[in-house]
């Protein structure tokens, strides 16, 4: 039984959980990598969540999934997406292989995709912290994420004042493919 008092969370005396105390990499349990899309309009959110590295594959595949299980049935009429994404890591301004991902989804799905990046140190206004990930944060607080099965729970028992439904995903990939982007092959 666990022991919630106004949001402290204790085990029962005697039975702590066993974490790991260092924060480093553990290769028998792996690494969980979320990435969210907030739809502004609906107020949906949607978390993928992958095993491996956070990579600009990753991120566009998160979109792909987005698009194809909720977005289309959303917007079946859509002609353009647009995205607001923070300026740095997988999908960032500068990163040559998220652009060539980003436009070879663009071609796929037949429709104009504009991203508009925060500016640095902007990402405070950036609608899905406040709306989706700071209420799962919360969410988890004091819980150990031991496992993808307990993360994948905590991510969908997730209940939040303004967003309307949270939907985790599971995006298996067991291994990243390193790609690199050459300037020549991103024009």
């Amino acid at each position: 039984m666990l022991f919630i008092v106004a949001d402290n969370k204790w085990e029962p005396a005697g039975q702590p959980t066993n974490v790991n105390t260092y924060d480093f990499p553990d290769k028998e349990k792996g690494k969980a990598c979320p990435y969210g899309i907030y739809d502004l309009t609906r107020n949906e959110g949607w978390v993928s969540l992958g095993i491996s590295r956070d990579t600009a594959q990753f991120a566009v595949e998160s979109i792909r999934r987005w698009w194809s299980e909720m977005g289309c049935f959303r917007y079946p009429v859509a002609t353009r997406l647009l995205i607001t994404a923070d300026g740095g890591g997988s999908n960032g301004w500068r990163v040559r292989l998220w652009k060539k991902e980003i436009q070879s989804l663009a071609n796929e799905l037949g429709i104009s995709i504009s991203i508009c990046h925060f500016p640095p140190g902007t990402s405070k206004w950036n609608k899905i912290e406040h709306q989706m990930f700071s209420f799962i944060s919360k969410n988890w607080r004091g819980r150990p994420l031991d496992s993808l099965g307990t993360i994948i729970n905590l991510i969908s028992n997730t209940t939040t004042w303004p967003l309307t439904k949270t939907e985790p995903v599971l995006l298996i990939v067991t291994e990243p493919v390193i790609a690199r982007c050459s300037v020549a092959s991103a024009e």
